[in-house]
């Protein structure tokens, strides 16, 4: 007599494969972050082009009191919207690790902090004279928003969350859509520059609420990010060049506006 082989258990379902986790990963990664803000961006500006006036009369408010005539309400709303949108970036961090990545390897680290400082000032001084001419000429030919880096109230805070705000911009922006992005399109087997354009139309599509102007300038800079990204393999001085960036533009105006002619206000 034969004996029957014992009863095969069944078999494992197959673990996704790796192409669609990762895929996955970046689709809720930006779903949570700037993905999110490009479409909403989109609403804001079908929004500003529809309504009546053209878009150089409206304004597009950067940072605004969440709590008028309270100002220490108002602190601690500021402190947790900057502290809440960094969150995504322990996602990415989390992510990468799991993979046996860490974002070190994407250039975010103080390994060599006083060279990433150099080329971040340098790619600030470029970048944000130029920035500042082309938004002026977008708005005179009324293709922008007035953009209002500011409305906080004049209080002890104003300049430190500002500072704050700027450089929670830049780690987030820079790490999210210039190192984490191009890192996994570049794993899907995308081209450079097909991965670069498209991060950097992303980057262009959530400043669509500031207009035309704010869309194109956003996708020029992010071209020249990636590119020098590509070239230095370090996110850490276009990090700190986004920073310091925001940090002249929103300091710059709560000194200067209604004080130059040239300085647009609502």
């Amino acid at each position: 007599m034969i004996a029957e082989d014992p009863p095969r258990p069944a078999a494992a379902a197959a673990p996704p494969p790796r192409r669609r986790i990762l895929r996955d990963e970046v689709i809720l990664v930006l779903a949570l972050s700037l993905g999110a803000s490009a479409l909403s961006s989109l609403i804001s500006f079908v929004g500003s082009v529809t309504r009546p006036g053209g878009l150089a009369h409206q304004a597009a408010v950067l940072n605004r009191s969440a709590a008028p005539g309270r100002p220490w309400l108002d602190l601690a709303w500021q402190l947790f919207g900057i502290a809440t949108a960094l969150v995504p970036i322990l996602l990415v961090a989390h992510f990468m690790t799991r993979d046996g990545e860490s974002i070190r390897d994407l250039g975010v680290d103080t390994r060599h902090k006083w060279l990433d400082l150099g080329r971040g000032a340098a790619v600030a001084a470029a970048i944000g004279g130029t920035g500042l001419g082309l938004y002026l000429a977008a708005r005179g030919a009324g293709a922008n928003l007035t953009v209002v880096p500011t409305t906080l109230p004049d209080v002890w805070w104003r300049i430190p969350v500002l500072v704050l705000s700027a450089f929670q911009n830049a780690a987030v922006e820079e790490i999210i859509v210039l190192g984490y992005l191009l890192h996994r399109l570049r794993q899907f087997g995308w081209s450079f520059p097909k991965a670069a354009l498209a991060s950097s139309v992303l980057r262009g599509s959530y400043h669509l609420y500031q207009g035309i102007g704010g869309f194109f300038g956003n996708l020029a800079m992010g071209l020249i990010f990636c590119w020098l990204y590509k070239r230095w393999g370090r996110v850490m001085p276009l990090l700190l060049a986004h920073a310091l960036i925001d940090t002249v533009a929103f300091v710059g105006y709560v000194l200067l506006a209604g004080k130059v002619s040239w300085l647009p206000t609502p």
